[in-house]
């Protein structure tokens, strides 16, 4: 079994920055970030081949988030900057075996437990 640790979650105003990060417990997965609002669909955000080192970002954060990888410590980073009340919800790390980067909610088995993100006007 794949385990996820998401942290970093918290409370910023409008335009301010936080990063989020997921521990695996195992190494070579293509890993990503979905979100989900109060009363919404979960949504991908983002998401990174540990193995090709490729990158797919949603267009609403593309610009404003990024994600990164540290191998020695099996850890993905999401850097959000000018961050809107919009972007307020739990923030998901999700894993999944193969190489490809799926924005699918059901493409992923490996799920953390979620962290909260809220931004407030």
């Amino acid at each position: 079994q794949v385990q996820l640790v998401e942290s970093g979650g918290g409370l910023v105003q409008a335009g301010g920055s936080l990063r989020l990060s997921c521990a695996a417990s195992r190494r070579d997965y293509t890993m990503c970030w979905f979100r989900q609002a109060p009363g919404k669909e979960r949504e991908f955000v983002v998401g990174i081949s540990w193995s090709g080192g490729s990158t797919r970002y949603s267009d609403s954060v593309k610009g404003r988030f990024t994600i990164s990888r540290e191998k020695a410590k099996n850890t993905v980073y999401l850097q959000m900057n000018k961050l809107k009340p919009e972007d307020t919800a739990v923030y998901y790390c999700a894993a999944r075996g193969g190489s490809s980067i799926s924005s699918v909610v059901n493409g992923y088995h490996y799920w953390g437990q979620g962290t909260q993100v809220t931004v407030s006007s």
